[in-house]
């Protein structure tokens, strides 16, 4: 089935929206996505959402744009993930080629200095509702083994500063082996019957 030219309007206006009007990097703009895609157009679940958001942060790259790629080719297949990359990329590019020829004459300037501080704690306050938000879907699951594995990376990352990619490779590896093992049960029960 062709997708619609309205869709793919839909999915560029609003990565480039959301990527041209936030500022602090991809876990500032995740909320923002899923405000949009979940909440207001009503695309995708929370839980597919928390599940992109997942894929896009394991993937290497930008986050922002991993996770806008994913909800590109989720909607409208390889197209879809053009369309919103496209959408994601150019407002930074552009921002970024028109403040690298003004950055020499500000990066002195006290008022700018502070005025990037306060969008530093911002950014920051955002980041801990994004993981608040995502702490609490997985505590409401009320599923022991994902509680027990978010509190390993949450002690490994931030005690033992183990380096993500080794947490990502072990969540990944107890996603997997638990998922094997409950649908090798689901499986098993079915043959009994």
């Amino acid at each position: 089935m062709e997708k619609s030219n309205s869709l793919y309007f839909d999915l560029f206006k609003s990565t480039f929206f959301l990527s041209a009007f936030t500022f602090g990097g991809g876990y500032v703009i995740v909320p923002l996505m899923e405000k949009r895609f979940v909440n207001e157009l009503k695309w995708i679940t929370e839980d597919e959402m928390l599940d992109l958001i997942a894929l896009g942060q394991s993937a290497p790259g930008p986050i922002a744009v991993n996770t806008s790629i994913l909800v590109g080719y989720r909607m409208a297949g390889i197209p879809g993930a053009l369309v919103t990359v496209l959408g994601t990329i150019l407002p930074p590019l552009g921002i970024m080629t028109v403040l690298a020829y003004v950055y020499s004459a500000v990066s002195t300037n006290p008022i700018i200095n502070n005025m990037l501080l306060g969008m530093q704690a911002g950014v920051a306050a955002i980041i801990v509702n994004v993981v608040y938000k995502m702490a609490s879907r997985i505590i409401k699951q009320r599923k022991v083994i994902p509680v027990i594995v978010m509190i390993i990376a949450l002690i490994a990352g931030i005690v033992f500063q183990v380096n993500i990619l080794w947490l990502l490779l072990f969540a990944g590896i107890v996603g997997a082996v638990t998922t094997y093992l409950t649908l090798r049960k689901g499986s098993e029960k079915g043959d009994s019957k």
